[in-house]
């Protein structure tokens, strides 16, 4: 039974632990979502995520989990006639492929083993095909703590594919990792916020180009809740289309201001540093799953070469320090575990997190 006065501090790859100034926001008393005093609130927390994703584009925000922007991406912006490359490198990468053909829309996969990255001369050799209207990538996927060359294969697609749309799942990247989102030449990326920005889940924000705009203007059948022509009108009166999760931007809103007054080049510094450590210890004690090379700074996959009980590991540290780290995802479970290092995370918080799991192992 959970004791809710004293709630479990959480290390798994998200939700992550909140601080208690951000939950103070959450408590805050709500607005009515379209009077002026909500207005104000929602441009200024737009104002702010475009500077952090480096945009003058569109910039949305989505009361619904990131997965309801993989819907979003395909339902606007992928004909029924036009064919999607998905690049699978683990579970959430995969599922968006999944999401794709259940939109009805045609899907082929460029699929490597989980813990491996997508690569640009990959991505190149399907679109020389000249079969594809988008691509849809996993900046970081959260199943195997990979992140993929992202920038790389952007600089590609600019220069060889300008006509082909792409799409981006930064959920445990955004203000963690870099992103550049005019500049990377990206139509849609998006994430939720229970990530690196350390709110409770239930919310997502989501970049939308001009030119995926342009394209929602001419695709049929795309619902309601999620049609970006739609979103986009009330937007230009800093409203929603549906009622917002008020509380949730009102902790957006206090987030984005800690992240700009800390500047992003030293917020992903932060992250890297955290990254740094986790796989110095990982690399000591175990080792990663995921090719070091392409290794996540948001998030650690220890590949668990020591076979030791990590379900029972993990239940462990629960009982006696109230703290919670991840299984292995999917078929990973056992055979790796999860460390998030991201959001309000510090150093010192891996520090002691660590130091209790080798006090279980040894």
């Amino acid at each position: 039974m959970v004791d809710w006065k004293k709630p479990p501090r959480l290390f798994i790859p998200g939700p992550v632990k909140v601080n208690d100034d951000v939950l103070k926001q959450l408590a805050r008393p709500t607005l009515g979502h379209r009077g002026k005093e909500y207005a104000q609130l929602q441009k200024e927390t737009v104002d702010m995520l475009k500077k952090l994703l480096y945009t003058e584009q569109n910039v949305f925000l989505s009361t619904s989990s990131a997965s309801g922007i993989w819907e979003a991406a395909i339902r606007n912006c992928v004909d029924f006639d036009e064919t999607v490359l998905a690049t699978c490198c683990g579970a959430f990468s995969g599922k968006w492929a999944q999401v794709v053909e259940s939109c009805g829309r045609k899907v082929e996969q460029l699929e490597v083993d989980w813990g491996k990255a997508i690569t640009t001369k990959m991505v190149d050799e399907k679109l020389s095909t000249g079969k594809y209207a988008a691509v849809t990538i996993v900046y970081n996927e959260t199943s195997t703590g990979l992140t993929n060359p992202v920038y790389e294969i952007s600089k590609m697609m600019k220069e060889k594919y300008p006509d082909v749309l792409i799409f981006v799942d930064s959920v445990s990247a955004m203000v963690g990792l870099p992103l550049h989102f005019d500049d990377l030449g990206w139509d849609i990326t998006f994430a939720s916020v229970q990530k690196a920005f350390a709110i409770p889940p239930g919310f997502a924000v989501a970049a939308v180009s001009e030119r995926a705009m342009e394209k929602s203007k001419n695709v049929k059948n795309k619902g309601y809740y999620f049609d970006f022509q739609q979103i986009a009108k009330k937007a230009e009166k800093n409203q929603t289309l549906s009622t917002p999760s008020i509380p949730h931007i009102m902790a957006l809103h206090y987030q984005c201001k800690k992240l700009l007054e800390e500047g992003m080049e030293n917020v992903w510094e932060r992250h890297k540093k955290m990254g740094d450590f986790l796989r110095s210890w990982a690399k000591e004690k175990f080792d990663l799953f995921a090719d070091e090379k392409f290794a996540s700074n948001t998030l650690t996959a220890v590949k668990n070469t020591r076979g030791i009980n990590v379900a029972q590991t993990i239940d462990a540290i629960q009982q006696k320090h109230n703290t919670i780290f991840g299984n292995g995802y999917g078929n990973l479970k056992e055979k790796s575990f999860r460390i998030a290092h991201m959001g309000d995370i510090t150093i010192d918080d891996l520090k002691e997190l660590v130091g209790w799991i080798e006090e279980e192992i040894e």
